[in-house]
Protein backbone atom coordinates (compact mmCIF):
# COMPACT_ATOMS: atom_id res chain seq x y z
CA UNK A 1 0.00 0.00 0.00
CA UNK A 2 1.38 3.21 -0.88
CA UNK A 3 -0.77 6.44 -2.04
CA UNK A 4 -4.05 4.46 -2.08
CA UNK A 5 -4.28 5.23 2.27
CA UNK A 6 -3.90 8.52 1.27
CA UNK A 7 -6.39 8.95 -1.27
CA UNK A 8 -8.97 7.18 0.98
CA UNK A 9 -8.11 9.72 3.52
CA UNK A 10 -9.03 13.20 1.44
CA UNK A 11 -12.23 12.05 0.65
CA UNK A 12 -15.46 11.67 2.87
CA UNK A 13 -16.69 8.26 3.58
CA UNK A 14 -20.04 7.42 2.19
CA UNK A 15 -21.62 6.53 5.11
CA UNK A 16 -25.22 6.57 5.48
CA UNK A 17 -26.85 7.21 8.62
CA UNK A 18 -29.27 4.19 9.84
CA UNK A 19 -31.04 4.16 13.34
CA UNK A 20 -32.48 7.76 13.60
CA UNK A 21 -32.62 11.46 13.58
CA UNK A 22 -28.87 13.15 13.71
CA UNK A 23 -29.30 16.33 16.30
CA UNK A 24 -30.02 19.41 14.98
CA UNK A 25 -31.50 17.87 11.78
CA UNK A 26 -28.14 17.34 10.08
CA UNK A 27 -27.49 13.98 8.58
CA UNK A 28 -23.87 13.16 10.14
CA UNK A 29 -21.43 10.48 8.18
CA UNK A 30 -18.98 8.29 9.76
CA UNK A 31 -15.59 9.56 9.53
CA UNK A 32 -13.46 7.83 7.19
CA UNK A 33 -11.83 4.60 8.01
CA UNK A 34 -8.58 5.40 7.70
CA UNK A 35 -9.06 9.24 8.99
CA UNK A 36 -6.85 7.58 12.08
CA UNK A 37 -3.47 8.95 13.32
CA UNK A 38 -0.90 6.50 13.54
CA UNK A 39 -1.82 5.73 9.60
CA UNK A 40 -2.88 2.13 9.74
CA UNK A 41 -1.06 -0.20 7.42
CA UNK A 42 -3.74 -1.46 5.41
CA UNK A 43 -7.47 -0.14 4.95
CA UNK A 44 -10.28 -0.96 2.85
CA UNK A 45 -13.04 0.63 3.08
CA UNK A 46 -16.62 -0.37 1.96
CA UNK A 47 -20.09 -0.90 3.26
CA UNK A 48 -22.64 0.25 5.49
CA UNK A 49 -21.22 1.77 9.19
CA UNK A 50 -22.11 0.29 12.47
CA UNK A 51 -24.46 2.08 14.66
CA UNK A 52 -23.98 1.95 18.30
CA UNK A 53 -27.15 2.28 20.04
CA UNK A 54 -28.44 2.08 24.02
CA UNK A 55 -28.76 -1.73 23.27
CA UNK A 56 -24.95 -2.02 22.20
CA UNK A 57 -23.19 -4.63 24.32
CA UNK A 58 -19.34 -5.13 24.50
CA UNK A 59 -18.73 -8.60 23.89
CA UNK A 60 -15.20 -10.27 25.35
CA UNK A 61 -13.00 -13.01 26.13
CA UNK A 62 -13.08 -14.65 29.28
CA UNK A 63 -9.90 -13.85 29.64
CA UNK A 64 -8.50 -10.90 32.74
CA UNK A 65 -6.94 -9.04 29.91
CA UNK A 66 -9.68 -9.05 27.85
CA UNK A 67 -12.15 -8.52 30.39
CA UNK A 68 -10.26 -5.27 31.40
CA UNK A 69 -9.49 -3.55 28.07
CA UNK A 70 -13.71 -4.00 27.51
CA UNK A 71 -13.79 -2.39 30.78
CA UNK A 72 -11.49 0.59 29.61
CA UNK A 73 -13.43 1.29 26.34
CA UNK A 74 -16.29 1.11 28.46
CA UNK A 75 -15.23 3.59 30.60
CA UNK A 76 -14.84 6.22 27.74
CA UNK A 77 -18.05 5.21 26.33
CA UNK A 78 -20.52 5.59 28.71
CA UNK A 79 -20.30 8.93 30.00
CA UNK A 80 -20.62 10.44 26.23
CA UNK A 81 -23.16 8.03 24.83
CA UNK A 82 -25.42 7.82 28.29
CA UNK A 83 -25.32 4.16 26.95
CA UNK A 84 -25.27 1.15 29.76
CA UNK A 85 -22.82 -1.12 27.33
CA UNK A 86 -23.25 -4.17 29.29
CA UNK A 87 -19.77 -6.57 29.16
CA UNK A 88 -20.43 -10.42 28.13
CA UNK A 89 -18.49 -13.10 27.47
CA UNK A 90 -21.21 -14.90 25.77
CA UNK A 91 -24.12 -14.32 22.82
CA UNK A 92 -24.00 -11.77 19.91
CA UNK A 93 -22.75 -8.09 20.71
CA UNK A 94 -21.89 -4.61 18.94
CA UNK A 95 -18.70 -4.63 19.54
CA UNK A 96 -16.63 -7.87 20.15
CA UNK A 97 -12.50 -7.59 21.69
CA UNK A 98 -11.23 -11.35 20.64
CA UNK A 99 -7.53 -12.79 21.53
CA UNK A 100 -6.42 -15.61 18.93
CA UNK A 101 -3.61 -17.42 17.77
CA UNK A 102 -3.37 -15.41 14.69
CA UNK A 103 -0.59 -14.07 13.32
CA UNK A 104 -0.81 -10.53 14.52
CA UNK A 105 1.99 -9.61 16.46
CA UNK A 106 2.51 -8.64 19.89
CA UNK A 107 1.00 -5.61 18.84
CA UNK A 108 -1.13 -5.83 15.56
CA UNK A 109 -4.78 -6.32 15.59
CA UNK A 110 -7.66 -6.50 13.02
CA UNK A 111 -10.17 -4.46 13.09
CA UNK A 112 -13.33 -5.40 11.13
CA UNK A 113 -16.84 -2.92 10.77
CA UNK A 114 -20.15 -3.03 9.30
CA UNK A 115 -23.61 -2.57 10.17
CA UNK A 116 -23.59 -5.06 12.42
CA UNK A 117 -20.80 -4.46 14.65
CA UNK A 118 -17.22 -4.00 15.04
CA UNK A 119 -15.00 -6.88 15.97
CA UNK A 120 -11.39 -5.80 16.97
CA UNK A 121 -8.97 -9.11 16.78
CA UNK A 122 -5.51 -9.51 18.37
CA UNK A 123 -3.09 -12.22 19.15
CA UNK A 124 -1.86 -10.43 22.32
CA UNK A 125 -3.72 -7.81 24.69
CA UNK A 126 -1.27 -4.76 23.26
CA UNK A 127 -2.67 -5.40 20.00
CA UNK A 128 -6.40 -5.35 21.58
CA UNK A 129 -5.92 -2.48 23.68
CA UNK A 130 -3.94 -0.57 20.49
CA UNK A 131 -7.20 -1.91 18.31
CA UNK A 132 -9.51 -0.04 21.19
CA UNK A 133 -7.84 3.20 20.35
CA UNK A 134 -7.98 2.81 16.50
CA UNK A 135 -11.95 2.93 17.41
CA UNK A 136 -12.32 5.68 19.52
CA UNK A 137 -11.01 7.94 16.42
CA UNK A 138 -13.46 6.09 14.20
CA UNK A 139 -15.80 7.47 16.66
CA UNK A 140 -17.29 11.17 16.75
CA UNK A 141 -14.52 13.48 18.77
CA UNK A 142 -17.13 13.72 21.35
CA UNK A 143 -17.14 10.39 22.67
CA UNK A 144 -14.03 11.49 24.54
CA UNK A 145 -16.48 14.24 26.68
CA UNK A 146 -17.41 13.27 30.34
CA UNK A 147 -21.22 14.71 29.85
CA UNK A 148 -24.15 12.88 27.78
CA UNK A 149 -23.81 13.73 23.92
CA UNK A 150 -26.55 13.82 21.25
CA UNK A 151 -24.49 11.47 18.65
CA UNK A 152 -25.19 9.52 16.27
CA UNK A 153 -22.29 6.79 16.98
CA UNK A 154 -21.40 5.66 13.80
CA UNK A 155 -18.30 3.80 12.57
CA UNK A 156 -17.54 3.70 8.86
CA UNK A 157 -17.19 0.24 7.85
CA UNK A 158 -14.64 -2.20 6.06
CA UNK A 159 -11.39 -3.66 7.33
CA UNK A 160 -8.40 -2.08 8.64
CA UNK A 161 -5.42 -4.64 9.37
CA UNK A 162 -2.69 -3.20 11.50
CA UNK A 163 0.98 -3.93 13.37
CA UNK A 164 3.64 -1.38 14.36
CA UNK A 165 6.97 -0.77 12.51
CA UNK A 166 8.68 -0.52 15.38
CA UNK A 167 8.84 -2.12 18.70
CA UNK A 168 10.14 0.98 20.33
CA UNK A 169 7.74 3.83 20.27
CA UNK A 170 8.68 6.01 23.03
CA UNK A 171 7.83 9.52 24.75
CA UNK A 172 10.37 11.36 27.59
CA UNK A 173 9.36 13.16 30.20
CA UNK A 174 11.55 15.33 31.88
CA UNK A 175 10.28 15.29 36.06
CA UNK A 176 13.76 16.41 37.36
CA UNK A 177 13.99 20.10 35.82
CA UNK A 178 10.37 20.68 36.88
CA UNK A 179 8.71 18.10 39.52
CA UNK A 180 5.37 16.93 38.31
CA UNK A 181 3.15 14.54 40.73
CA UNK A 182 1.63 11.46 39.95
CA UNK A 183 -1.77 12.65 38.75
CA UNK A 184 -0.02 14.85 36.01
CA UNK A 185 2.31 11.64 34.80
CA UNK A 186 -0.98 9.85 34.41
CA UNK A 187 -2.58 12.62 32.36
CA UNK A 188 0.14 12.03 30.13
CA UNK A 189 0.22 8.21 30.04
CA UNK A 190 -3.26 8.84 28.80
CA UNK A 191 -2.34 11.02 25.67
CA UNK A 192 0.40 8.52 24.85
CA UNK A 193 -1.79 5.58 24.76
CA UNK A 194 -4.57 7.02 22.19
CA UNK A 195 -1.24 7.11 19.54
CA UNK A 196 -0.38 3.92 20.39
CA UNK A 197 3.14 4.96 22.13
CA UNK A 198 4.49 1.88 24.42
CA UNK A 199 7.38 3.40 26.13
CA UNK A 200 7.31 5.97 29.10
CA UNK A 201 11.03 7.16 29.70
CA UNK A 202 10.63 9.37 33.12
CA UNK A 203 13.97 11.97 33.30
CA UNK A 204 14.25 10.84 37.14
CA UNK A 205 17.08 12.82 38.41
CA UNK A 206 19.36 15.85 36.63
CA UNK A 207 21.31 18.81 38.52
CA UNK A 208 18.41 20.64 39.60
CA UNK A 209 16.11 17.59 41.38
CA UNK A 210 16.74 13.99 42.30
CA UNK A 211 12.87 12.65 42.00
CA UNK A 212 12.38 8.83 43.10
CA UNK A 213 13.30 7.09 47.01
CA UNK A 214 16.33 5.16 47.42
CA UNK A 215 15.96 3.63 50.84
CA UNK A 216 19.89 3.43 51.57
CA UNK A 217 20.62 6.96 50.33
CA UNK A 218 17.38 8.66 52.03
CA UNK A 219 18.73 12.26 51.14
CA UNK A 220 18.62 11.90 47.44
CA UNK A 221 14.97 12.50 47.56
CA UNK A 222 14.68 14.42 50.71
CA UNK A 223 17.36 16.95 50.00
CA UNK A 224 18.54 16.31 46.59
CA UNK A 225 14.69 16.92 45.68
CA UNK A 226 13.52 19.71 47.42
CA UNK A 227 14.09 22.05 45.03
CA UNK A 228 13.88 22.46 41.11
CA UNK A 229 14.36 25.17 38.40
CA UNK A 230 13.58 28.83 39.33
CA UNK A 231 13.94 27.46 43.12
CA UNK A 232 10.54 26.12 43.37
CA UNK A 233 10.01 23.22 46.20
CA UNK A 234 10.44 20.28 43.76
CA UNK A 235 9.17 16.92 44.87
CA UNK A 236 9.94 13.47 44.75
CA UNK A 237 8.49 10.38 43.98
CA UNK A 238 7.66 7.97 47.16
CA UNK A 239 8.30 4.14 46.27
CA UNK A 240 4.63 3.58 46.17
CA UNK A 241 4.23 6.43 44.10
CA UNK A 242 6.49 5.39 41.28
CA UNK A 243 4.79 1.95 41.66
CA UNK A 244 1.84 3.53 40.96
CA UNK A 245 3.11 5.35 37.64
CA UNK A 246 4.18 1.80 36.47
CA UNK A 247 0.97 0.08 37.54
CA UNK A 248 -0.99 2.86 35.58
CA UNK A 249 1.68 3.11 32.57
CA UNK A 250 0.69 -1.06 32.21
CA UNK A 251 -2.69 -0.68 32.27
CA UNK A 252 -2.43 1.38 28.72
CA UNK A 253 0.09 -1.01 27.97
CA UNK A 254 3.54 1.28 28.20
CA UNK A 255 6.80 -0.12 29.83
CA UNK A 256 8.20 2.19 32.05
CA UNK A 257 11.69 3.41 30.94
CA UNK A 258 13.05 4.82 34.14
CA UNK A 259 16.90 7.18 33.94
CA UNK A 260 19.01 8.36 36.36
CA UNK A 261 21.56 10.34 34.87
CA UNK A 262 24.97 9.40 35.18
CA UNK A 263 28.19 10.71 35.52
CA UNK A 264 27.20 13.81 34.63
CA UNK A 265 23.60 15.90 35.43
CA UNK A 266 24.46 14.97 38.86
CA UNK A 267 24.80 17.80 41.21
CA UNK A 268 21.43 16.86 43.12
CA UNK A 269 23.10 13.84 44.21
CA UNK A 270 26.61 15.92 45.08
CA UNK A 271 24.60 18.07 47.31
CA UNK A 272 23.01 15.23 48.69
CA UNK A 273 26.30 13.50 49.69
CA UNK A 274 29.26 14.94 50.20
CA UNK A 275 31.42 11.46 49.58
CA UNK A 276 30.30 11.11 46.27
CA UNK A 277 32.58 14.43 45.29
CA UNK A 278 35.74 14.41 44.77
CA UNK A 279 37.20 16.70 47.12
CA UNK A 280 34.75 15.53 49.52
CA UNK A 281 32.67 18.76 49.72
CA UNK A 282 29.01 19.10 48.73
CA UNK A 283 28.37 21.93 46.22
CA UNK A 284 25.30 23.98 46.67
CA UNK A 285 21.59 22.59 45.10
CA UNK A 286 21.10 24.17 41.80
CA UNK A 287 18.32 26.01 40.69
CA UNK A 288 19.73 27.38 37.13
CA UNK A 289 19.42 25.49 33.34
CA UNK A 290 23.95 25.42 32.38
CA UNK A 291 24.67 22.03 31.67
CA UNK A 292 28.07 20.02 31.94
CA UNK A 293 29.50 21.47 34.95
CA UNK A 294 29.08 18.26 37.48
CA UNK A 295 30.11 15.23 37.46
CA UNK A 296 30.23 11.84 40.18
CA UNK A 297 33.84 11.05 41.27
CA UNK A 298 35.06 7.97 38.63
CA UNK A 299 38.02 7.04 40.64
CA UNK A 300 36.19 6.50 44.05
CA UNK A 301 34.57 3.07 45.03
CA UNK A 302 31.38 4.61 47.02
CA UNK A 303 30.64 5.90 43.44
CA UNK A 304 29.83 2.68 42.52
CA UNK A 305 28.47 0.95 45.69
CA UNK A 306 26.14 4.26 45.59
CA UNK A 307 25.53 3.26 41.97
CA UNK A 308 25.06 -0.35 42.92
CA UNK A 309 22.33 0.72 45.64
CA UNK A 310 20.49 3.00 43.63
CA UNK A 311 20.41 0.89 39.90
CA UNK A 312 19.34 -2.41 42.57
CA UNK A 313 16.60 -0.37 44.25
CA UNK A 314 15.25 0.99 41.24
CA UNK A 315 15.29 -2.26 38.94
CA UNK A 316 13.55 -3.67 41.97
CA UNK A 317 10.73 -1.36 41.51
CA UNK A 318 10.58 -1.50 37.82
CA UNK A 319 9.27 -4.51 35.85
CA UNK A 320 10.27 -3.52 32.34
CA UNK A 321 13.37 -4.47 30.39
CA UNK A 322 15.17 -1.23 30.52
CA UNK A 323 17.26 1.55 32.85
CA UNK A 324 18.69 4.34 31.14
CA UNK A 325 21.93 5.53 32.53
CA UNK A 326 21.92 9.06 30.63
CA UNK A 327 25.95 9.49 29.62
CA UNK A 328 25.41 12.93 27.61
CA UNK A 329 26.85 16.42 28.20
CA UNK A 330 29.85 14.79 30.50
CA UNK A 331 31.65 17.77 30.31
CA UNK A 332 33.56 17.64 33.35
CA UNK A 333 34.54 13.96 33.30
CA UNK A 334 37.84 13.11 31.19
CA UNK A 335 37.30 10.88 27.65
CA UNK A 336 39.02 8.37 29.44
CA UNK A 337 37.61 8.61 33.12
CA UNK A 338 34.57 8.39 31.14
CA UNK A 339 34.76 5.07 29.59
CA UNK A 340 36.42 3.63 33.04
CA UNK A 341 32.86 4.89 34.32
CA UNK A 342 31.23 3.55 31.68
CA UNK A 343 32.90 0.05 31.80
CA UNK A 344 31.97 -0.27 35.63
CA UNK A 345 28.37 0.69 35.30
CA UNK A 346 26.92 -1.26 32.44
CA UNK A 347 27.65 -4.98 34.76
CA UNK A 348 25.64 -3.04 37.59
CA UNK A 349 22.81 -2.75 35.31
CA UNK A 350 23.25 -6.11 33.81
CA UNK A 351 24.14 -7.81 37.16
CA UNK A 352 20.31 -6.61 37.97
CA UNK A 353 18.62 -8.19 35.03
CA UNK A 354 18.15 -4.81 33.11
CA UNK A 355 19.47 -3.39 29.78
CA UNK A 356 21.34 -0.56 29.65
CA UNK A 357 19.98 2.84 27.48
CA UNK A 358 22.10 5.82 26.92
CA UNK A 359 22.50 8.62 25.03
CA UNK A 360 24.68 8.36 21.94
CA UNK A 361 27.52 9.46 23.54
CA UNK A 362 27.89 5.78 25.28
CA UNK A 363 29.09 4.92 21.87
CA UNK A 364 32.38 6.95 22.49
CA UNK A 365 32.96 4.26 25.39
CA UNK A 366 31.74 0.59 24.82
CA UNK A 367 28.01 -0.27 24.92
CA UNK A 368 27.42 -3.31 26.70
CA UNK A 369 25.83 -6.49 24.54
CA UNK A 370 22.35 -5.23 23.83
CA UNK A 371 22.58 -2.47 24.57
CA UNK A 372 20.79 0.79 23.21
CA UNK A 373 22.09 4.32 21.90
CA UNK A 374 19.31 7.42 21.91
CA UNK A 375 20.14 9.59 19.22
CA UNK A 376 19.60 13.07 19.84
CA UNK A 377 22.38 14.49 17.54
CA UNK A 378 20.86 17.28 14.85
CA UNK A 379 20.78 17.38 11.26
CA UNK A 380 23.86 19.73 11.52
CA UNK A 381 25.94 17.42 13.99
CA UNK A 382 29.81 16.66 12.87
CA UNK A 383 30.36 14.15 10.37
CA UNK A 384 32.42 12.30 12.92
CA UNK A 385 30.12 12.16 15.58
CA UNK A 386 27.47 10.60 13.35
CA UNK A 387 29.80 7.95 12.05
CA UNK A 388 30.68 6.82 15.75
CA UNK A 389 27.03 6.16 15.91
CA UNK A 390 26.73 4.78 12.93
CA UNK A 391 29.85 2.23 14.01
CA UNK A 392 28.21 1.09 16.47
CA UNK A 393 25.26 0.35 15.39
CA UNK A 394 27.16 -1.87 12.67
CA UNK A 395 28.29 -3.59 15.50
CA UNK A 396 25.21 -4.41 17.04
CA UNK A 397 24.05 -1.88 18.92
CA UNK A 398 20.95 -0.68 18.66
CA UNK A 399 19.53 3.12 17.78
CA UNK A 400 16.41 5.06 19.30
CA UNK A 401 16.08 8.06 17.26
CA UNK A 402 15.48 11.38 18.77
CA UNK A 403 17.01 14.19 16.93
CA UNK A 404 16.88 17.64 18.54
CA UNK A 405 15.77 19.53 15.73
CA UNK A 406 13.41 17.57 14.63
CA UNK A 407 11.33 15.57 17.35
CA UNK A 408 12.34 17.45 20.98
CA UNK A 409 9.11 18.39 21.87
CA UNK A 410 10.41 21.24 24.06
CA UNK A 411 11.66 23.48 21.03
CA UNK A 412 9.82 26.13 20.12
CA UNK A 413 7.65 26.07 17.23
CA UNK A 414 8.64 29.66 16.17
CA UNK A 415 10.28 32.37 17.84
CA UNK A 416 6.99 33.82 19.11
CA UNK A 417 6.19 30.17 21.15
CA UNK A 418 5.78 31.36 24.90
CA UNK A 419 7.46 27.89 25.95
CA UNK A 420 10.23 26.10 25.35
CA UNK A 421 14.13 26.79 24.16
CA UNK A 422 15.72 27.09 21.22
CA UNK A 423 19.25 25.25 20.83
CA UNK A 424 18.48 23.45 18.27
CA UNK A 425 16.33 25.01 16.40
CA UNK A 426 12.87 26.12 15.85
CA UNK A 427 11.07 23.15 14.96
CA UNK A 428 7.34 23.50 13.10
CA UNK A 429 4.85 20.62 12.98
CA UNK A 430 5.94 19.60 9.34
CA UNK A 431 9.86 19.07 9.95
CA UNK A 432 8.66 16.82 13.40
CA UNK A 433 6.96 14.89 10.79
CA UNK A 434 8.97 14.91 7.62
CA UNK A 435 11.84 12.52 7.79
CA UNK A 436 12.52 8.91 7.59
CA UNK A 437 14.20 7.11 10.79
CA UNK A 438 14.94 4.25 8.79
CA UNK A 439 17.04 5.88 6.46
CA UNK A 440 18.19 9.29 8.96
CA UNK A 441 21.41 8.24 10.36
CA UNK A 442 23.91 8.11 7.45
CA UNK A 443 25.61 4.57 7.72
CA UNK A 444 23.56 2.98 10.40
CA UNK A 445 22.16 0.09 9.26
CA UNK A 446 18.31 0.34 9.07
CA UNK A 447 17.91 -2.79 10.82
CA UNK A 448 20.06 -1.26 13.43
CA UNK A 449 17.03 1.60 14.11
CA UNK A 450 14.61 -0.03 17.25
CA UNK A 451 12.34 2.86 17.43
CA UNK A 452 11.87 6.71 18.02
CA UNK A 453 11.44 8.57 21.05
CA UNK A 454 10.46 12.01 21.59
CA UNK A 455 11.73 13.82 24.56
CA UNK A 456 10.33 16.18 26.31
CA UNK A 457 12.58 18.64 28.58
CA UNK A 458 10.79 21.05 31.58
CA UNK A 459 13.45 23.41 31.97
CA UNK A 460 10.33 25.72 30.77
CA UNK A 461 7.53 23.71 31.52
CA UNK A 462 6.06 23.46 35.14
CA UNK A 463 2.18 22.41 34.08
CA UNK A 464 -0.06 20.22 32.47
CA UNK A 465 -1.34 22.95 30.49
CA UNK A 466 2.55 23.20 29.49
CA UNK A 467 3.32 19.95 28.36
CA UNK A 468 -0.25 19.41 26.36
CA UNK A 469 1.11 22.71 24.22
CA UNK A 470 4.47 21.51 23.47
CA UNK A 471 3.08 18.01 22.98
CA UNK A 472 0.94 18.94 20.39
CA UNK A 473 0.59 18.47 17.37
CA UNK A 474 3.66 17.33 17.48
CA UNK A 475 3.48 14.18 19.56
CA UNK A 476 1.09 12.19 16.80
CA UNK A 477 3.65 12.37 14.30
CA UNK A 478 6.55 10.66 16.36
CA UNK A 479 3.83 8.32 17.28
CA UNK A 480 3.03 8.00 13.55
CA UNK A 481 7.45 7.58 12.71
CA UNK A 482 7.43 5.22 15.21
CA UNK A 483 4.45 3.01 14.11
CA UNK A 484 3.08 3.37 10.73
CA UNK A 485 4.56 2.10 7.55
CA UNK A 486 7.47 4.14 5.66
CA UNK A 487 5.00 3.93 2.35
CA UNK A 488 2.09 5.37 4.38
CA UNK A 489 4.56 8.86 4.85
CA UNK A 490 3.24 11.69 3.10
CA UNK A 491 2.66 15.41 5.04
CA UNK A 492 0.17 16.00 2.58
CA UNK A 493 -2.07 13.53 3.90
CA UNK A 494 -1.15 13.61 7.31
CA UNK A 495 -1.68 16.85 7.47
CA UNK A 496 -5.60 16.33 6.99
CA UNK A 497 -5.67 13.32 9.52
CA UNK A 498 -4.05 15.51 12.12
CA UNK A 499 -6.50 17.96 11.65
CA UNK A 500 -9.16 15.86 12.25
CA UNK A 501 -7.60 14.82 15.60
CA UNK A 502 -8.34 18.89 16.99
CA UNK A 503 -12.15 18.05 17.91
CA UNK A 504 -10.58 15.22 19.75
CA UNK A 505 -8.07 17.60 21.96
CA UNK A 506 -10.96 20.27 22.37
CA UNK A 507 -12.91 17.22 23.99
CA UNK A 508 -9.75 15.70 26.32
CA UNK A 509 -9.25 19.52 26.86
CA UNK A 510 -5.90 19.54 25.77
CA UNK A 511 -4.68 22.89 24.53
CA UNK A 512 -2.43 22.69 21.61
CA UNK A 513 -0.69 24.75 18.88
CA UNK A 514 -2.48 26.11 15.85
CA UNK A 515 0.12 25.64 13.91
CA UNK A 516 -0.52 27.56 10.30
CA UNK A 517 0.84 24.12 8.87
CA UNK A 518 -2.40 22.51 9.20
CA UNK A 519 -5.68 22.92 7.94
CA UNK A 520 -7.77 22.74 11.26
CA UNK A 521 -11.46 22.36 11.15
CA UNK A 522 -13.25 26.26 11.35
CA UNK A 523 -15.27 24.73 14.04
CA UNK A 524 -12.19 24.25 16.62
CA UNK A 525 -11.65 26.96 19.42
Amino acid sequence: MTRALGSLLLVAAAGVFAGGAAPAGQARAAAPLGQVVPAPASVRAGGAPYHLTRDTRIRVDDSRAAVRIGEYLAGILRPSTGYRLPLTTHGQAGIQLRLTKGAYGAEGYRLDSGSNGVTITAREPAGLFHGVQTLRQLLPATVEKDTVQPGPWLVAAGTIQDSPRYAYRGAMLDVARHFFTVAQVKRYIDELALYKINELHLHLSDDQGWRIAVDSWPRLATYGGSTQVGGGKGGYYTKADYQEIVRYAASRYLEVVPEVDMPGHTNAALASYAELNCNGVAPPLYTGTNVGFSSLCVPKEVTYRFLDDVVRELAALTPGRYLHIGGDEAHSTSHDDYVKFMDRVQPIVAKYGKTVIGWHQLTSATPAKGALAQYWGLDSTSAAEKAQVAKAAQNGTGLILSPADRIYLDMKYTKDTPLGLSWAGYVEVRRAYDWNPGAYLPGAPASAVRGVEAPLWSETLSTSAHIDYMAFPRLPGAAELGWSPAATHDWDTYKVRLAAQAPRWDALGIGYYRSPQVPWPSSTR
